[in-house]
């Protein structure tokens, strides 16, 4: 079972000193792709990221042998991108292959080739690792998530159970990749559907069924991008993106039932992903129908940050990857890095009873909350509001995303109707709005008050009294007697729904 009781710390000391880059050639069954992250953490960014469409899978079905051309455009590829992680100075380049190669009678002859021609060792990997990859990938982007996690690729379809933080006993993996499903759909849409079921009914176990279905890879996401481009979706992220079940199978209807053709006009869909696109909405229409789940998580997380987060200590894999990611970003650009953890400190008293899930939210805002001082102050509220609501961090949804830009605008401005927040701030609910005003509203007041002292702001205390929000202030900090201060003061009452507020010097009475 997960361990509930593990520790999970929400640490803003200061950023740690650079790790090297990190990368994964993976060579898929349609595409071989470079990335480069900027470093082997819990929280990495991808500094590059480039693919080369070799299409392995193409074919294999027939002759059992990936074909000339692909076989040399594969190998021309990964000696490209050795040069490129050399260049990058990468400590560490991982290379994996999946479904074709270990599928292919001549799999073996190019993992060779590619080892002799450019000096990478190629790991093939079972179904197996890769349904446990992908679904360690999706537990490393996600808060502690419960699901059944699918990864389809360009050769096969791979399903597993993330568990919190563990991956689930039972996993498969089945011939339902783009290029296979291709095929089908080119014989006929409905023999295609009835062959998918199949193989579904006979391969794909319910007890891989969970209310949550997390969808992995490339097609998928271009499903999502297609649905967010058609909706109109306030925040086009793909990572955490969420549909219901129903939603979902509706939206793949209308891309895999039209003919193959009419896919190409799909809004958000790149012309290269428009001919995998029915496949990809088909299969997911099917899995969906089979496992019988209430919502559909896509994530941009999968085998390679699986291996990614498999190389980490266990202590830093228990690092929450928000928390992380915001203390990366917010720290190095603060005008004072440490004050930070101050601020997580000091305004946890606003929040009693707060759960973990509002915890880690409040504490990377706090780390955020600095990140805009060097922008035109008329800029700050909505370039900061823009920024985080579009910023690839993972452990999140959506609805996490406007929280925090919330949170974030009113660091900057106490305007509710500001008309930037629109349409994203209906994605959370009232009370999430409350939340982040006051949370905004006292990172405001903290900043001016205190001058980003940590001194100052450890001799200072939110109380309430009656219907009235007191800041107290050591006699040894000095009470600030600003305008601004009381002014920021009354907002943050305002935002508690507090009638009056008042500086006061303790043991003044």
């Amino acid at each position: 079972m997960p361990d509930a009781d593990q520790h999970r710390p929400l640490d803003l000391s200061l950023v740690d000193a650079p790790r090297p880059p990190y990368g994964i050639v993976d060579i898929g069954s349609n595409s071989v792709r470079l990335v480069v992250y900027d470093q082997l953490a819990r929280a990495p960014l991808p500094r590059f990221n480039e693919k080369s469409l070799c299409r392995l899978g193409e074919g294999l079905a027939e002759t059992g042998a990936i074909r000339p051309e692909n076989f040399r455009r594969t190998i021309e590829a990964t000696r490209r991108f050795a040069a490129i992680a050399e260049a990058m100075h990468v400590a560490e380049l991982d290379v994996t292959a999946t479904e074709a190669i270990r599928r292919a009678s001549n799999g073996p002859e190019l993992a060779a080739a590619i080892e002799r021609e450019s000096g990478l060792k190629v790991r093939v990997l079972a179904g197996e690792e890769e349904a446990y990859y992908s679904t360690l990938g999706v537990i490393s982007g996600f808060f502690r998530p419960i699901g059944s996690v699918g990864d389809m690729g360009g050769g096969s379809l791979e399903v597993g159970l993330a568990l919190d933080d563990r991956v689930g006993d039972v996993s498969v993996s089945l011939p339902l990749g783009a290029l296979p499903v291709e095929s089908m759909l080119a014989v006929g849409r409905d023999e295609a559907k009835r062959e998918i079921d199949e193989r579904l009914k006979a391969g794909l176990p319910m007890t891989l069924a969970k209310p949550v279905f997390y969808a992995v890879g490339g097609g998928w996401r271009a499903l999502a991008k297609a649905h967010m481009a058609v909706t109109k979706a306030p925040v086009r992220v793909t990572h955490g993106y969420a549909l219901s079940a129903a939603e979902a199978r509706e939206f793949a209807k209308s891309i895999w039932r039209p003919a193959p053709a009419k896919a190409v006009s799909v809004p958000g869909v790149q012309s290269r992903r428009a001919r995998s696109l029915p496949s990809a909405a088909l299969t997911l229409d099917r899995v969906l129908k089979r496992l019988a789940p209430e919502k559909v998580v896509f994530s941009a997380l999968g085998l390679r940050e699986g291996l990614l987060y498999s190389k980490l200590p266990k202590e830093e894999r228990y690092l929450d990857p928000l928390v992380e990611g915001a203390r990366l970003i917010g720290l190095p650009a603060a005008r004072v890095p440490e004050f930070a953890a101050a601020l997580a400190d000091w305004t946890a008293a606003l929040f009693p009873g707060e759960t973990a899930a509002e915890t880690r939210l409040r504490v990377a805002a706090c780390a955020l909350s600095d990140m805009a001082w060097r922008d035109a102050p008329e800029l700050r509220a909505e370039e900061t509001f823009r920024r985080v609501l579009q910023f690839p961090f993972i452990g999140v949804e959506h609805p996490d995303r406007v929280f925090l830009a919330a949170a974030l605008h009113y660091r900057y401005d106490y305007k509710s109707d500001a008309p930037w927040l629109e349409p994203a701030i209906r994605m959370i609910s009232e009370s999430a709005r409350r939340q982040a005003r006051i949370l905004g509203s006292a990172l405001r007041l903290a900043y001016r008050f205190s001058g980003a002292s940590h001194d100052v702001l450890d001799g200072a205390k939110l109380t309430i009294n009656g219907d009235k929000l007191l800041l107290q202030i050591d006699a040894a900090a000095r009470a600030p007697d600003s305008e601004v201060v009381a002014e920021r003061l009354r907002w943050l009452a305002g935002a508690m729904g507090l009638r009056g507020a008042a500086v006061q010097e303790r043991g003044v009475s």
